[in-house]
């Protein structure tokens, strides 16, 4: 039995052992080792983390809350805020519907993509509703027929107010376009012009529903427009709690889709941490992959059975139709036999194999040029009797 050394080292000393290593060796070597695998998780976690914890102050959505373009609403929001109000900002129907309950307005910007379905949901809120510019399948349903989308020229220009409506007695003229058309009673309509409104309010119950024509309401490059901010604020902060919804362009949930636990709602993040984590899982496949040297290019032997090969060409011949090329072939074949066989030179012209073919079989001499240098054949079966009539005068040579 083979038994490892072990050295006595003096106090203070490391210890070395048989194999001529050290606890500190053996550590560093597990160290660079592993080392890359810790990186990678470390680099992975700490983005992660990143990801989760981290949103942007902002973005450049039109309408958005959290928007500080002149299309956006920070300014709304802030002010808001300031009231009292909690703003809450989602962008799917169905957090939307999840979100508006009794007591809170639900603030719809305009969603052009918006299905039917989508809207119907959105129609059928316990909650306040404040539509801006909202399609006609979703302003008939939430206002019971009441109201309906006209049409409008999309100019603005300052209207009174012309209702009773407290928001609008409150924010006096403002400039805004109209283009909502009243469709039945109960319903009350402000800053018209023409046969068309620029707000429409209902009562509908144990809510209201309030549509707004001009989305620019409540845009920042807007706010200090003569009427525009009361408007705004008296429309948006009606309830203690405001539901924001800016429909992604690429929503498409409905009420049905609701959880009402909210387990199943992922947060927004979800999507890319989880292409950060399958991009690490790729780069660490590759690293920790097998490492293959180049090809090596090897000349193998390949044999080919001349019947093989003879049968293969015959196949592509006869798939293409390619007639005159096979009886090209064919000729080529019975005159270079011919020829060896009768002592004629590769050389020599067709006239020249004609006519020994001639004298050594007395074949009339137009049939014989006919067979080996005539038209190609029209069709499979004339080629198949070129076929025989070939290999019945290379026959007649060969006695000869």
């Amino acid at each position: 039995m083979t038994r490892s050394a072990t050295t006595i080292a003096p106090d203070g000393a490391p210890t070395v052992v048989g194999d001529g290593t050290t606890a500190r060796s053996r550590a560093a070597r597990r160290w660079r080792r592993a080392r890359w695998t810790v990186l990678v998780l470390a680099a992975v976690a700490l983005v992660v983390g990143a990801l989760a914890v981290s949103r942007p102050p902002t973005s450049s959505v039109p309408y958005a809350p959290d928007s500080t373009t002149p299309e956006g609403s920070r300014a709304l929001a802030q002010v808001l805020e300031r009231q009292g109000v909690t703003v809450e900002h989602v962008t799917t129907v169905a957090e939307a519907v999840r979100a508006a309950v009794p007591g809170t307005t639900l603030l719809v910007a305009p969603a052009p993509l918006m299905t039917d379905d989508q809207a119907l949901s959105l129609a059928a809120v316990e909650a306040d509703l404040l539509l801006l510019r909202p399609g006609g399948t979703l302003l008939r349903a939430a206002s019971g027929g009441a109201a309906d989308v006209g049409w409008s020229s999309g100019s603005r220009t300052v209207l009174a107010p012309g209702c009773e409506l407290p928001a609008a007695q409150a924010a006096g003229p403002v400039e805004m376009s109209a283009g909502l058309l009243l469709e039945g009673s109960g319903a009350t309509a402000c800053y018209t012009r023409g046969e068309s409104h620029g707000l429409v309010h209902l009562d509908d119950g144990g809510r209201t529903v309030t549509a707004l024509w001009d989305p620019g309401v409540i845009r920042n490059d807007r706010m200090l427009d003569d009427g525009t901010a009361a408007l705004a604020l008296w429309l948006a902060g009606d309830d203690d709690r405001l539901v924001w919804l800016v429909q992604d362009p690429y929503d498409a949930s409905t009420g049905d889709d609701v959880d009402a636990s909210g387990d199943g709602v992922l947060p927004p993040w979800t999507g890319a941490v989880g292409l950060w984590a399958l991009l690490c899982v790729v780069v660490a496949a590759v690293w920790r992959a097998r490492r293959l040297g180049p090809l090596v290019a090897e000349d193998l032997p390949v044999v080919v059975p001349a019947a093989e090969a003879t049968r293969g060409r015959g196949r592509l011949y006869r798939r293409a139709r390619a007639h005159g090329h096979a009886a090209a072939a064919l000729r080529a074949a019975t005159a270079d036999r011919a020829a060896g066989r009768l002592g004629v030179p590769r050389s020599a012209d067709p006239t020249t194999l004609v006519d020994a073919v001639v004298r050594a079989t007395g074949s009339d001499p137009t049939t014989v040029a006919d067979l080996l240098y005539g038209p190609p054949p029209a069709d499979d079966a004339a080629l198949a009797a070129l076929a025989r009539r070939l290999d019945e005068l290379e026959s007649e040579v060969h006695r000869s």
